[in-house]
């Protein structure tokens, strides 16, 4: 069995999982839209504002979210040291990284593609860019969220506070994922010249080639700690 093959069907068994229960989707879902509703009736920015602060406004809600989507992705592992199950499965090690990975970059872009139609319409929005460059935006930086966040996710899932250490650890290490994201989505959705934010763009897709490598090679060294 191919390594790709491996990866797709330990994505898949988190993928089926969640489909049955739906916790983790639900959880991530309300988060996102309780922040929306929040923003809503604090503030009534004109359009101009709305123009320059929805990008932050949008992320806001996408990371905080998926933090909720990282504590429970190693959730099930916890439980009767499944974790140890699949370590001495005939895979690779970096293959449960992997499959890890690209399960809860589902879960987060299917919370984006819900949540972003309703901000736009809370807000009134009109995005004037391109909609073919902000799916990539989102892409790349949801992938740098999740590519270290998957890491240090299975570095604190046997710590007792797990959920409070992980924002802890992960936040500062995210800076430049939060930072291109949210000048990148200015940027798109403000219609302005390619060459304004091309910079973020290779900011993220740098971020996510760096995150993505090193948890490949470190991986299994963490799960023998």
């Amino acid at each position: 069995m191919s390594f790709l093959r491996k990866v797709g069907l330990l994505a898949w068994k988190d993928l089926r999982a969640e489909f049955r229960t739906k916790e983790m989707i639900s959880a991530m879902l309300i988060f996102a839209l309780l922040v929306i509703v929040i923003f809503a009736f604090a503030f009534d920015p004109s359009r101009d504002e709305v123009r320059s602060i929805f990008g932050g406004l949008i992320w806001v809600a996408f990371f905080f979210a998926g933090i909720l989507g990282l504590n429970r992705s190693f959730a099930n592992e916890r439980l009767n040291d499944a974790l140890h199950g699949l370590m001495l499965s005939p895979v690779d090690h970096s293959a449960i990284y992997f499959g890890k990975l690209l399960g809860t970059w589902a879960f987060m872009t299917i919370v984006e593609v819900i949540a972003l139609p309703v901000f736009i319409v809370i807000y009134n929005y009109a995005p004037s860019g391109s909609w073919l460059l902000a799916i990539a935006v989102i892409l790349l930086a949801t992938l740098g969220f999740v590519a270290i966040g998957t890491f240090l996710a299975a570095l604190t899932a046997n710590t007792k506070a797990s959920e409070v250490l992980l924002p802890v650890i992960l936040f500062p290490i995210i800076i430049p994922v939060v930072i291109g994201a949210v000048e990148a989505t200015r940027g798109v959705f403000g219609g302005l010249p390619l060459d304004d934010f091309v910079t973020w763009f290779k900011v993220l897709a740098v971020y996510d080639a760096i995150f993505i490598a090193v948890p490949f090679l470190l991986f299994e060294y963490l799960l023998e700690v």
